[in-house]
């Protein structure tokens, strides 16, 4: 039986988990999977001179606060394409705050995660052991990315591993009550 890739478990055998490309590293157009359709679609297109910093997606079989699947970056230093899937290790959360489409305040984190096989980049298990010029360059990025929608984002903090696991746990929990 094929499963669509938001119903997808969220960790492969191995217990990695997965994370599913929309937006490969150097985009410039918000790509956004349709589950209805089973396709990727435009969603909006980025500031100018903006891109992705590095491959953009969601962890399937998860719904973050925002009704969608729990967002992800993807910290490697090659580009993939829309609809793989990557193993990957949590490494921490940047905490973001955003208006909803009713303009009420709601979260949006992000989480930040690393192919599980790459190496070529070090082999961190803590956002804490990143430097910090690449965190403030990722917060500048998302905060930038939205910066012309009335969403009006704000960033919130960061917060380490064990913060990842739990937002990932409480995503995987609020998918299956959806259900």
């Amino acid at each position: 039986m094929k499963v669509p890739l938001h119903a997808l478990a969220h960790e492969d055998g191995d217990g990695n988990l997965r994370v599913v490309v929309e937006v490969p590293k150097g985009g410039r157009a918000k790509l956004k999977w349709d589950p209805e359709l089973g396709v990727f679609q435009a969603s909006r297109y980025l500031p100018a001179g903006l891109s992705y910093p590095f491959d953009w997606g969601f962890v399937p079989g998860t719904k973050a606060e925002d009704g969608d699947p729990l967002d992800a970056i993807i910290l490697a230093d090659v580009p993939t394409w829309p609809g793989v899937v990557i193993p990957c290790e949590p490494l921490g959360v940047l905490r973001l705050e955003q208006n909803d489409k009713k303009g009420r305040r709601q979260r949006n984190d992000r989480l930040i995660v690393r192919p599980a096989s790459a190496s070529r980049l070090g082999e961190p298990r803590d956002l804490r052991e990143l430097p910090r010029a690449l965190l403030d360059e990722l917060e500048k990025f998302f905060l930038d990315a939205v910066f012309f929608t009335p969403k009006n984002a704000k960033a919130r903090g960061w917060a380490g591993r064990g913060a990842a696991d739990r937002l990932v746990d409480k995503s995987v929990r609020a998918f299956a009550r959806k259900k």
